[in-house]
């Protein structure tokens, strides 16, 4: 299984645009699935870069509703006309942030967007294909990122704190081996994989996401929380790539306990799993 980062908040080169989103492209032996879009056209750009044709693509996956995964939707659909689109019915939701100076800032989704005749919602427990699944409605055994404060969706006029229910996780099974893909993990990364594990009965074998211990806004985890979540992880025995929303200074702390179990993507790099 080949995976290529396309958009990420850091790049490996010049060669390759960075920016605030997420966008990785996913090949299998028999499909061709994109797992967000970023926050513009730059997957496309990157995408590029890699020899990968947009067009081509079979399955697209929006993780959940914010524009750093789904700000590229517009562009793919100028690109590919065929792939089925895969948002969680509340994805279009009305989200925002509180930025520094208190202003709401809208962070959601393009509506106009929204009946678009590629567009299928998802369930709690949904199947793409064989061996492709979405999954959402997260129980929460742990509480939620700390770095959520401040993410806020409106709800019959009221702004509410955002429960993220519009948030849904991938997996790929192939080869006895399974994938499993989360976006920003805002539902927390050990409550996802305690519900992965109460579906599938196991661990994966990959984890590949962004885990929401640090934001924008300066509202990041305490190393306390990194570090029970580090210990968490290595308990799993997979094997982690993570991105986007983790945060530099959280991976690095993350590394230093996890060694070889947790490495970095940043756009450019391509991973080959078996």
């Amino acid at each position: 299984m080949l995976i290529k980062t396309l958009v990420e908040n850091t790049s490996i080169s010049k060669d390759f645009g960075s920016e605030h989103g997420l966008s990785l492209y996913i090949e299998t032996k028999k499909h061709k699935i994109l797992f967000d879009v970023g926050a513009s056209e730059l997957f496309l750009q990157n995408a590029k870069k890699f020899d990968v044709n947009i067009a081509d693509v079979e399955f697209l996956v929006i993780s959940h509703g914010h524009y750093d995964h789904g700000g590229g939707l517009k562009t793919f659909f100028k690109e590919n006309t065929k792939a089925e689109v895969f948002l969680h019915p509340l994805a279009f939701g009305k989200h925002y942030a509180i930025r520094k100076n208190d202003e709401l800032d809208f962070i959601g989704l393009d509506e106009d967007l929204k009946q678009n005749k590629q567009i299928v919602l998802t369930s709690d427990c949904f199947f793409i294909n064989n061996g492709i699944q979405v999954f959402s409605n997260i129980v929460q055994r742990e509480p939620r990122p700390k770095s959520n404060s401040g993410l806020l969706t409106e709800h019959k006029g009221q702004m509410l704190d955002d429960n993220f229910s519009h948030e849904q996780n991938l997996v790929i099974e192939e080869d006895g081996k399974i994938l499993l893909i989360t976006g920003c993990a805002h539902n927390g990364i050990i409550n996802i994989l305690e519900h992965f594990h109460s579906l599938k009965g196991r661990m994966p074998d990959y984890v590949i996401g962004g885990y929401h211990l640090s934001s924008r806004s300066g509202r990041n985890e305490d190393t306390e929380t990194i570090d029970r979540i580090g210990k968490y992880l290595m308990g799993t025995k997979a094997k982690y790539y993570t991105c986007h929303c983790t945060g530099i200074e959280a991976y690095e702390r993350l590394k230093s306990a996890m060694g070889d179990s947790l490495d970095y993507l940043s756009a450019g790099i391509e991973i080959d799993i078996k």
